[in-house]
């Protein structure tokens, strides 16, 4: 016998819903909430970040995976000791708990899609040395 009560319901959201809101502890950064939880995804959030020019991200870790696909753009991804350029086209996986860091030094914005599991995520930002 099957439940279909907890059948997760189809869902389109129009570009124009999505709300763009400043990431606190980042410069030049902005986050849309695509598609999570709230919307009826029990598994993965997928998240839409720009970074400006000259915006940076410092070093942080969070408590859950990252999966990367960047748009546009070509700016710096800093993970564990090592930085890479990345720009549209490129994929990123990053482990959880792995530090990791943003820096736009070109000209034109960067945007990239994230890729989480659903729930609760906590960013621990780390003193610079």
């Amino acid at each position: 016998m099957s439940d279909n009560s907890e059948q997760p319901t189809p869902l389109i959201r129009d570009a124009e819903d999505i709300e763009y809101e400043d990431v606190g502890a980042a410069d030049g950064m902005r986050k849309g909430v695509l598609i999570n939880e709230d919307h009826g995804a029990p598994n993965l959030a997928i998240r839409r970040f720009t970074l400006a020019p000259g915006g940076e991200v410092p070093k942080h870790t969070n408590e859950i995976e990252h999966e990367q696909y960047v748009l546009a753009g070509e700016y710096t991804v800093g993970i564990e000791e090592e930085e890479y350029t990345v720009s549209a086209g490129d994929s990123l996986f990053i482990p959880a708990n792995t530090v990791h860091w943003y820096r736009n030094e070109g000209d034109d914005e960067g945007a990239f899609i994230c890729a989480v599991p659903t729930g609760d995520d906590e960013i621990q930002v780390l003193d610079e040395d």
